[in-house]
């Protein structure tokens, strides 16, 4: 059997070595460094960014070194030099990966000839079953002024010369949200425009008004309910326009992030040509991953929906699965996700919002930092953990989703995916022993309030 991957990032990459443990012949092709854009422009280098974001942090706010603000005596070149040789160690072991048995390596840019064909470079490569992986790139509002020289995206300011003075952020996303804490720990002056009511969307609303109130307690404006109509240029400065209950607004800048989502990277492929069904918001696929086109599986941000790394990476194996007729029970229906602000927050499953608005029966626990031990001992107090309950007649207490902001919040999140993938109740989780003094506590402590 041989499979086709187009992609190399998480859903790409992970997808071949398990492919090719399974005793398929795997050609998989990226159209650029290996990794995809989360090795190389997105998780991995932003969170190299972050541990040097929260080291400057740290040491500003111990008053065992008397200093409030050490942003100005650290050396930017060092971070992004960093940062480099974080995904050069990375991009090495992916390499190492794709020259395994079984896995044969091709760089370039594919598209699809027909339905058991894609070409790439003038050479074809047929394949049994093909496996479309291509990510996503950043979005860009159609405003005036988009295009202007300043105006950037998450991939360039990976690679910025120097941190900014003052920086806009168009978008209060997970993305838009990362950079804007990180630059304001490295000294920038940040401001934050948002067009929905409040930030993060799609997570719960009290974590999201929380996580507003310390990131603004830590000096960046953020501004929500604004519609951004055009960036303009006077001088070195950029301008950023925008209308709020009608009435005009203007930030100004020395760089404006445009963060405000990422589009499925599908336009090369030649979708029409294989006959495979796409919309503006990726490939159309079944609950397997599966195409319309039954051999052609979709995984990752190329399909919408969740664009994670680790859902392209769980979505891939679900797609081996009914390519190999095994078994498979991954739920994508629980899906842990980040926010590596400071503090950091995270989220899983339903929030109380989507419960009501199911019109179901649910109680919610809470718990905060300020009662844990460990979280006061770090001087991390800022922070809190909210659990969904059902109160459903079929379901009585089963843990249906947390959400937390705080110190680690990303790891502790983990341990309720962990138990809601497994259908633990509350009660369940009151009665697992947590070692003190720890920050899981406050997942524990929330569930007795």
């Amino acid at each position: 059997m041989r499979i086709i991957i187009i992609g190399a990032g998480p859903g790409g990459y992970e997808t071949a070595v398990v492919a090719a443990k399974k005793g398929a012949e795997v050609v998989i092709i990226s159209d650029g460094p290996v990794g995809g854009t989360c090795l190389n422009e997105g998780c991995i280098p932003t969170k190299s960014f972050c541990r040097n974001a929260e080291v400057l942090e740290d040491l500003a706010k111990g008053s065992v070194f008397g200093v409030e603000d050490l942003s100005y005596r650290f050396d930017f070149s060092k971070v992004i030099s960093r940062k480099e040789e974080v995904i050069g160690q990375l991009r090495k072991g992916v390499e190492g990966l794709m020259g395994g048995k079984g896995i044969t390596l091709v760089y370039g840019k594919a598209s699809f000839k027909d339905q058991h064909t894609v070409v790439v470079d003038g050479t074809e490569y047929e394949g049994d079953y093909i496996i479309i992986a291509t990510g996503s790139y950043s979005a860009s509002l159609p405003i005036p002024g988009a295009d202007l020289p300043g105006v950037i995206t998450s991939r360039e300011i990976l690679n910025i010369e120097a941190v900014p003075q003052r920086l806009c952020v168009i978008g209060a996303g997970v993305i838009g949200l990362e950079f804007a804490s990180i630059f304001k720990s490295f000294g920038s002056e940040v401001s934050v425009v948002e067009y929905c009511k409040d930030i993060l969307p799609r997570f719960d609303t009290d974590l999201a008004k929380r996580l507003k109130q310390s990131l603004s307690r830590r000096g960046i404006s953020i501004d929500t309910g604004a519609q951004v109509q055009s960036i303009t240029k006077e001088g070195d400065t950029l301008k950023v326009n925008y209308l709020k209950k009608d009435k005009e607004f203007s930030v100004e800048a020395d760089k404006v992030l445009m963060a405000v989502g990422r589009r499925a990277n599908v336009g090369s492929l030649n979708l029409a040509d294989a006959g495979i069904e796409f919309t503006p918001r990726g490939i159309v696929v079944d609950s397997q991953m599966r195409t319309n086109v039954p051999h052609i599986y979709a995984v990752g941000d190329c399909v919408g929906g969740i664009m994670l790394a680790h859902v392209a990476t769980f979505q891939g194996f679900k797609a081996l699965a009914s390519i190999f007729g095994e078994p498979c029970n991954i739920d994508l229906s629980i899906v842990p996700a980040a926010v590596f602000t400071n503090p950091e927050a995270a989220t899983v499953g339903l929030t109380e919002d989507e419960c009501k608005d199911k019109g179901m029966k649910i109680k919610c626990y809470k718990s905060f930092y300020r009662a844990n031990g460990k979280a006061l001992s770090m001087d991390e107090p800022d922070g809190y953990c909210k659990i969904v309950v059902s109160e459903e007649e079929d379901s009585f207490g089963k843990i249906l989703g947390c959400h937390l902001f705080g110190a680690h919040s990303a790891d502790i999140v983990q341990e309720a995916a962990a138990l809601m993938t497994k259908g633990t109740t509350l009660q369940e989780l009151r009665e697992i022993i947590h070692a003190h003094p720890t920050l899981s506590e406050v997942f524990q402590n929330a569930a007795h309030s």
